[in-house]
């Protein structure tokens, strides 16, 4: 079967990152893609930028009201034509070879569904980078995200993802809910389509510009994990609690330490390991040191927000509007 892909980029108030990732895709060594440009109500509108690109690019833009990144995608999906679907975050730039790659490892051993990881480009600052490394790391949460799977059943991620339309015909679009994403891939596992990573596959992805941005975010993902615990039951794990302990164990260890120095061992040796792996990694004590806090921001961010949600959601029964409650955090995460 011939691949003819359809990328599909929700887009809120960020022209200077569209112009970046329409650059990388003009640079492709392969160009079977169409490029579906959905606006989602904002108020710096990307239109100049896809009209720059429309002599070199398969481009088409559209512009709707606001409602969401899901409402975004789905939208972006029935106004697409190729007979394979691909979902980019507009903060990512792909390396020219991603879709001769791409080509490649579908030719050699097709796949309904895959997701890929994603790196951090050399461009990209200090903190960038450091954020870029406590989102794969091992030692954060990242350990059970894109590039690996061994603690969990991978679950495909939308900064890059892609399925065939058949999946598409069968499962339907993306929830407008925390974790959509999530949701999606199960559902598409349920279905019992094939799924899987393509390491080879990965773009360089930019993430938040501020620790603040950056917790926010996270925030959010700890929530979301209550959500999809609500959805698919069978989703949540014991990897999936350890932030929310981690959270626990740091607090008690503080109220430890004042009585027994000691007691701030474990967060000091687990700090060591992040510089380490970071420093070996970057080859930069700034980077290292940034990473030490961008890791703890990661880690204590999502067992904040999963704590939150559980004790609202599953301890207190409390009736949350999931649509009203993710366009408020979809847009204090911008």
């Amino acid at each position: 079967m011939k691949l003819n892909f359809s990328i599909i980029i929700p887009v809120y108030n960020r022209p200077d990152e569209v112009r970046e990732l329409l650059e990388s895709l003009k640079q492709q060594t392969v160009k079977n893609f169409e490029v579906i440009l959905v606006e989602d109500g904002s108020s710096q509108r990307c239109d100049t930028v896809a009209r720059e690109y429309a002599d070199e690019l398969n481009i088409r833009y559209y512009f709707k009201e606001n409602s969401g990144r899901s409402k975004t995608r789905n939208v972006g999906m029935e106004r697409s034509s190729g007979n394979y679907l691909l979902f980019f975050d507009s903060d990512c730039i792909l390396p020219p070879f991603y879709f001769e790659r791409l080509n490649n490892a579908l030719e050699q051993h097709y796949v309904d569904c895959f997701g890929g990881p994603d790196k951090a480009h050399e461009s990209f600052t200090d903190l960038q980078k450091a954020i870029s490394y406590s989102m794969t790391s091992f030692f954060t949460t990242g350990g059970i995200r894109g590039g690996k799977q061994g603690l969990e059943k991978f679950s495909p991620r939308t900064f890059n993802m892609g399925f065939s339309r058949e999946v598409y015909k069968k499962v339907g679009g993306f929830k407008d809910m925390f974790g959509e994403d999530i949701d999606l891939s199960t559902r598409i596992r349920n279905a019992r389509f094939s799924i899987a990573l393509i390491r080879e596959v990965f773009v360089y992805h930019k993430r938040r510009v501020s620790f603040r941005s950056f917790f926010k975010q996270v925030k959010v993902f700890g929530m979301a994990r209550v959500s999809l615990y609500q959805l698919h039951p069978e989703s949540l794990k014991i990897v999936h609690l350890f932030p929310a302990a981690f959270v626990i164990g740091c607090t008690f260890l503080l109220i430890s330490s004042l009585f027994c120095p000691y007691a701030l061992l474990p967060i000091a040796l687990w700090a060591g390991l992040l510089f380490a792996e970071s420093l070996i990694k970057n080859k930069s004590i700034k980077i290292a040191l940034l990473s030490v806090v961008a890791g703890f921001i990661q880690i204590s961010g999502y067992g904040i927000g999963f704590l939150k949600a559980f004790t609202e959601k599953i301890i207190l029964h409390k009736k949350i509007d999931t649509e009203k409650e993710l366009r408020k955090h979809y847009k204090k995460t911008k």
